[in-house]
Formats: C-alpha cells, sequence, structure tokens
C-alpha cells in the first residue's frame, strides 16, 4: 500500500529539514509526501528543494492550514493518509512501517498512537507524554481524543466522510475525529506506543487564550455534528486543557 504525508507549510525555515529528514529517513518503502506551502517568505521552499524524496509540492496562499492539509488530500493518491506539521517529527524510523503492518487488517479504517512533547529548540527534551489509550465512545465524553499527529485514516475516509471543516480555526482536526470517530463509527486501532514529537506552542497551545478560543470552538464541533455532550462534558474539557497549560 502507498502512504501520503502532507505538510503544511509557512515561514517554517526553523524547523522544517527535521520534518523532512524524518520522513526521508523512514523505513517503509512507498511513502508519497507532499507539501502544501503558504507562500512562504523565507527560507521554507529553498530547504524542501534539497529534499528529493518530496513527490509533489504547491505554494499558493491559502484559508489558514487546514484549508493546506485539505488541498494535500485532494492531492494524495496513497491508499493511507497521515498528516505531519512542518514543526513535529516521527518518533523514529519504524513509525510509518508499524502504522501500516496495522493497516494490513482491512477492516481497520484508522490507526493512532501516542505523542511526545518536546522543546522547541531540543527534540530530545520531553516536557510532556500525551499517551492515547484505548479509544472508546464514552471518553470523548470526557475531554478525551487522540493526538491528532498520530492520527491515520485511510484516503477513503476523507472521501466518503469529507474533510477539514474551515469554519474552526483551531479545531478543526478535532472536529474531524469527533466526526469520524463518534458520528461515521469508522473502525480504529490504538498503536500503543511514541509515534510523533511534536514541540510545544502550536496554534491552539501558544497562549492560555487561544486555548480558552480552541474549547469553545470544540463545543461548536459537537453542535456541528449534532452531537449533545454529557453534563460533564462542558465544565471538564476547558478545566483540564487550562490545567496542562499552565503544568507546561
Amino acid at each position: 500500500m502507498k502512504f501520503s504525508i502532507i505538510t503544511a507549510t509557512y515561514n517554517s525555515a526553523a524547523t522544517v529539514g527535521d520534518t523532512l529528514r524524518s520522513i526521508r529517513d523512514q523505513d517503509y518503502p512507498n511513502i508519497e509526501h507532499i507539501i502544501v506551502d503558504g507562500q512562504s517568505k523565507d527560507d521554507t521552499l529553498a530547504i524542501v528543494a534539497q529534499f528529493p524524496h518530496v513527490a509533489k509540492q504547491v505554494s499558493e496562499k491559502d484559508n489558514g492550514i487546514y484549508d493546506a492539509m485539505n488541498k494535500g488530500i485532494s492531492l494524495a493518491t496513497g491508499d493511507v493518509i497521515g498528516i505531519l506539521n512542518s514543526d513535529d517529527v516521527y518518533f523514529d524510523e519504524k513509525v510509518i512501517n508499524e502504522v501500516m503492518a496495522v493497516f494490513a487488517n482491512n477492516k481497520v479504517e484508522a490507526v493512532f498512537g501516542d505523542l511526545q512533547y518536546v522543546k522547541q529548540d531540543n527534540l530530545n527534551k520531553v516536557t510532556r507524554y500525551w499517551k492515547a489509550g484505548m479509544f472508546s465512545r464514552a471518553k470523548f465524553y470526557f475531554g478525551w481524543m487522540p493526538p491528532h499527529p498520530s492520527f491515520f485514516v485511510r484516503s477513503e475516509v476523507y472521501k466518503r466522510i469529507g474533510g477539514f471543516n474551515l469554519s474552526l480555526r483551531s479545531s478543526a482536526d478535532y472536529e474531524f475525529m469527533l466526526r469520524a470517530l463518534m458520528i461515521h463509527k469508522i473502525p480504529v486501532s490504538y498503536l500503543p506506543k511514541v509515534l510523533v514529537k511534536m514541540r510545544v506552542g502550536g496554534m491552539s497551545n501558544i497562549t492560555l487564550q487561544h486555548r480558552i478560543s480552541a474549547n469553545k470552538e470544540d463545543w461548536q464541533a459537537w453542535k456541528l455534528n449534532g452531537i449533545k455532550p454529557h453534563f460533564f462534558t462542558i465544565p471538564f474539557k476547558p478545566i483540564r486543557k487550562i490545567f496542562q497549560f499552565i503544568r507546561r
């Protein structure tokens, strides 16, 4: 099977080299890497040009990171799609091979694993370990979600249920996973190991105010899918996320 990886970039020169190397060094033999750039003004594209494994590249104005991801999905020709941000890396060179081994079961439509938050300037300095744990629908009602960078989906799922909802600025990934797992109930498998290292300071976590805004969008994601949250969902999820932010 072919594995497509989508990386959205914008002025990512400081970190994209690490991302590219982590994909280049994967030992899985059939990878399609797609770069969707938002017309970077720095050396991002010059760095990308140094990596011949990149199969497709587009650089044009977009409507934010989720619009870029949707463009990448439309360009992907792989059986399975993963999204790796331009400041994240795969944990080791075996990640894609291990993920695809799970997809050898034709009934599995999504795979997810664990994630490490690491320092901006040191990929080996772990600040928090996001252990996803096994999926159950009940967990969503108590603030659970898989780490999106370690969430891999068959391409046919995107064709069937759609991509990222651009009305959400920072929680479109959460809404997609909610829609896939809660509404469409796609068969999913948990791979109990760290798959991705994520630098701290992502769009929805960069400030406390951003985290609060992201939680408001999380509630909107429930409404968009016609799901009524559990009584404890509303107070629990924002409190949990805010305390995670403070602990960092």
